[in-house]
């Protein structure tokens, strides 16, 4: 008794102590591992000042409660695996607490669930043996006012319907359907339908519900919700509740119910999933999470301390790697030019540029064949990309200005003359000292006069 009492006084430090810390987050940690982590902790945060206003004076030894039942065989290695993770929550509690951990940008309110954009995955606990005793009182602790529960009507009243979850629609996930937690929809909150008087006659036992929670009584452990969305926060005020179809079940539901019958692993159930093969996945959830990409936070201390470069990124490393790639493309694509195979050779540049749009080599290349087998306007586009990517390219602005001249002299044969000058303009623009579109533009220019003299005779 005395012991738990301790503990909550000295919790009560945490709102003045560790200006460096998630406060709150340490305080729940706390409070669920009791004092044997207090222990760790003065132990191995005794020297940082975040937690000095936390920890127990040195010396203090933390005794077991008279009486106090001693753990028996079976649980001793759940025990030993308690003792660990204390360990590391001790060691590494600098980390875990930092505000480092805190988004850095705005939090997404919900993730859809889409299987094409990450991998949707039964709720954790459909892989592990955490004790049903545990699992309701973490519901129970977690559920809240306003959040999506899915349950099947078990019996009809008079004064509204009872209904066994099966699982959760919103905010968070949890294995919940072997745990028959049961909830109340009171009449009052069941909406009528035109074709039924009474509101409770429109449902039947068996039917899937979704409804929302609308007041949790943590204590007794009941819960009563509603089938109106005035308790839904802003963000799923059009969440559809009442009657639903096996259809409308979460993705994450029906993955747990294949996990039941299959019996896979998390890995097996990981690698099978659509989404974990998706190359955008870690970007992604990122920007849900509101993690930075750049600088995020890390529990591995040589991480923390070091302020890496751009470049040493994953995006900048990927970017490289993607360069590299593609320039033995366009290598492979310049031999078959030269053996006079251009059909090979246009499949190596569009796979340069499909694994690096912005490659200038690969852009430079296929203009040239694009040119040579006289696609001049396409000639021109890949040019000029080339050169706004990289405008000290000497072969981008030599191959453009030639092609442009072509172009114009193409223009001319169809007595196109004043878009033929504005190629010749456009290429002496990019090179003054271009003699060939010199040339061209003041023989052009003369020709121009001679028209206009002949028309004013």
């Amino acid at each position: 008794m005395r012991v738990a009492q301790y503990c909550r006084v000295r919790l009560l430090f945490l709102f003045r102590a560790g200006g460096g810390m998630d406060r709150e987050l340490l305080r729940q940690v706390l409070n669920y591992h009791g004092p044997e982590l207090l222990s760790l902790l003065r132990a191995e945060q005794q020297d940082n000042p975040d937690f000095r206003g936390l920890l127990p004076p040195p010396g203090t030894v933390f005794e077991q409660p008279r009486g106090a039942p001693q753990p028996p065989a079976a649980c001793k290695e759940r025990t030993s695996l308690d003792t660990e993770i204390k360990r590391f929550i001790a060691k590494k509690a600098d980390l875990l607490f930092a505000h480092s951990w805190r988004p850095s940008g705005p939090l997404s309110e919900t993730i859809e669930e889409n299987e094409d954009y990450y991998a949707v995955m039964p709720p954790l606990e459909r892989f592990m043996e955490v004790p049903r005793e545990e699992r309701r009182g973490l519901f129970f602790q977690d559920i809240d006012r306003g959040d999506i529960v899915i349950g099947k009507i078990t019996s009809i009243r008079e004064f509204g319907f009872f209904m066994v979850l099966i699982c959760l629609g919103s905010r968070f996930i949890r294995e919940i359907s072997d745990l028959q937690i049961t909830a109340l929809c009171p009449v009052r909150d069941v909406p009528s339908q035109s074709s039924h008087g009474d509101p409770l006659s429109y449902y039947q036992t068996g039917d899937l519900i979704r409804a929302v929670v609308k007041d949790v009584d943590r204590y007794h452990e009941k819960l009563a919700v509603s089938l109106y969305s005035s308790p839904l926060p802003p963000h799923l005020c059009k969440t559809k509740l009442g009657v639903i179809t096996s259809d409308d079940l979460p993705l994450h539901y029906k993955r747990s119910m294949e996990v039941a019958n299959t019996a896979e692993t998390f890995e097996e159930v990981l690698h099978r999933s659509p989404g974990f093969g998706n190359p955008s996945l870690v970007e992604y959830l990122a920007e849900k999470l509101g993690i930075s990409e750049s600088n995020p936070p890390s529990l591995l201390r040589s991480l923390q301390i070091k302020n890496f470069n751009e470049e040493d990124f994953a995006p900048a490393l990927r970017k490289k790697q993607s360069e590299s790639w593609a320039l033995k493309c366009v290598k492979a694509g310049v031999d078959y030019f030269k053996d006079g195979h251009h059909v090979e050779a246009m499949n190596e540049y569009n796979k340069a540029l499909e694994i690096d749009p912005e490659n200038v080599e690969a852009l430079v290349a296929r203009g040239a064949l694009y040119a040579t087998k006289g696609s001049l306007n396409k000639a021109i586009g890949d040019f000029e990309i080339a050169l706004e990517n990289c405008p000290s390219h000497r072969n981008a602005r030599k191959y453009l200005c030639q092609t442009l001249v072509e172009r114009g002299g193409q223009l001319e044969e169809e007595d196109k003359l004043v878009n033929a000058e504005s190629y010749y303009k456009k290429a002496l623009s990019l090179d003054e000292t271009f003699q060939e579109a010199e040339e061209a533009l003041t023989k052009l220019r003369k020709h121009i006069q001679v028209i206009l003299y002949f028309l004013f005779i």
